[in-house]
């Protein structure tokens, strides 16, 4: 540790800085960095993003998966409490860190490797690589070493970067449809049920794994006419319940529901874009795009 970090972390006011930051850990394990530097900075205690990485280094806190499994011991082992997005975070880290301790003692050849764990790690690695480079610009090559697998290896799960793309968005889109449809029969009230699906739609973008974000955002970012031909039965589906959300809605005559279907799509796409962790939640931003719907903005 440098001593300009030593600084900064003893300049927030140390103990309570180190407290808050540990608090944070247990009860918001997957807020990153900047984030939490935010968070205490709203509470009147300043301390830099690198402050907070220091500080979580000294407790052996320094990743999300790590965190995660140190709110699992806080409980006594039991993972129930942790939201599915949570636990499925912690179990993709638990089978990355299988997979390099066998990579690095010489452990079970490829051969012996679960094949389920081995396909799951290539298809969030294909889906984070997919999402930060864009489908062109990401390789094969790429995903297999964001893995520590070989080439070869990808290839004996998915043919081709193609079938890759495809099958995470497929599986994006079918564990998102999943919770939207609860979502959109959750209540009587179709402005509330209309509310609960778009938060759903909006924790899947910024907060759900790198596979639900893939395929909730903006899927036309890749310019690839014929993968967007293979992409669309699947968003035809998924846009079909909000298509009944928004013809459930009480609306003023002569609304073009349809037009306030992609307004109300295409404006919760784009949050990728501009969201920042540890400002608005999900639901905030659904309660408050959901109310400009239903009441307007003019006083």
């Amino acid at each position: 540790m440098t001593d300009s970090l030593a600084a900064d972390a003893h300049a927030a006011s140390s103990v309570t800085a180190e407290e808050e930051i540990l608090r944070l850990a247990r009860e918001e394990p997957e807020l990153g960095q900047v984030a939490v530097a935010e968070r205490l900075r709203q509470a009147g205690l300043r301390i830099s993003p690198s402050g907070v990485r220091y500080l979580w280094q000294k407790h052996g806190l320094e990743t999300a998966v790590k965190r995660l499994q140190a709110l699992v011991e806080h409980r006594g082992g039991d993972a129930e409490g942790l939201t599915e997005t949570q636990r499925r975070h912690l179990e993709r880290g638990r089978l990355s860190e299988r997979l390099a301790r066998g990579d690095a003692a010489g452990g079970p050849a490829e051969g012996d490797q679960e094949p389920l764990e081995r396909r799951r790690l290539i298809l969030d690695a294909a889906a984070r690589l997919f999402s930060a480079e864009g489908y062109d610009r990401t390789s094969i090559r790429d995903i297999a070493r964001n893995v520590g697998l070989l080439p070869g290896s990808v290839y004996h799960y998915f043919p081709s970067k193609r079938e890759l793309f495809l099958a995470v968005h497929r599986e994006g889109f079918e564990r998102t449809l999943e919770r939207v449809k609860a979502a959109a029969t959750s209540s009587d009230d179709p402005w509330e049920c209309l509310e609960r699906a778009c938060e759903v739609h909006i924790e899947g973008i910024v907060g759900g794994s790198s596979i639900d974000r893939l395929a909730g955002s903006n899927l036309a970012i890749s310019r690839n006419d014929e993968l967007l031909q293979e992409i669309r039965p699947h968003r035809a589906d998924y846009e079909a319940v909000f298509r009944t959300l928004i013809d459930a809605l009480p609306l003023r005559a002569g609304t073009d529901r349809s037009l306030l279907r992609l307004f109300l799509l295409g404006g919760m796409n784009w949050i990728y874009l501009w969201y920042r962790e540890g400002r608005r939640s999900p639901h905030d931003i659904a309660a408050a795009m959901v109310a400009m719907l239903r009441h307007g903005v003019q006083p």
